[in-house]
Formats: structure tokens, sequence, C-alpha cells
């Protein structure tokens, strides 16, 4: 008998937008309403807006929460 593991993976859209006063980068998710965050480079940015995702998603969990998904057009309920 196998031991499956079953984990969901969840894919999102970022958003990366330049500071031109400070430098770096803010980066949203336009699928999870109120998600920010930053990065003083690009690359720290997308480590910084992934690490942020996943509390996200664990929060939602935690609370028992419908956790938000993007679909090809607009986000959805999962």
């Amino acid at each position: 008998m196998k031991n499956n593991i079953i984990h969901k993976v969840y894919e999102y859209i970022a958003v990366f937008e330049p500071d031109k006063k400070l430098g770096g980068f803010t980066a949203t998710i336009p699928a999870l309403p109120g998600y920010i965050s930053e990065g003083n480079t690009f690359e720290e940015a997308v480590k910084n807006i992934k690490e942020a995702a996943s509390l996200y998603i664990d929060v939602m969990r935690q609370n028992k929460d419908s956790i938000l998904y993007e679909t090809q057009n607009s986000s959805a309920h999962y």
C-alpha cells in the first residue's frame, strides 16, 4: 500500500511596482485583498511576496475561511 501525500498548490499572479523615490519594489496579489509586500530588489520582493502569500493562506486555513484562488479571468473562492 502506497502512502500518498496530498498537498494543495496555489498559484497567483503578483504585480510588482518599482518605487522610484525609495528604490526597490512593492508587490501585491490582486486575488488576495489587502495583501502587500516589498523588497529592496526584485528578487527580494519575489521572495517576500511568496512568503507572505503562504502565511496568508495558513491564516485562512486556521480561521476556516474560504481560500481565494485565481481563475483565468477573475478571482474565485475555493
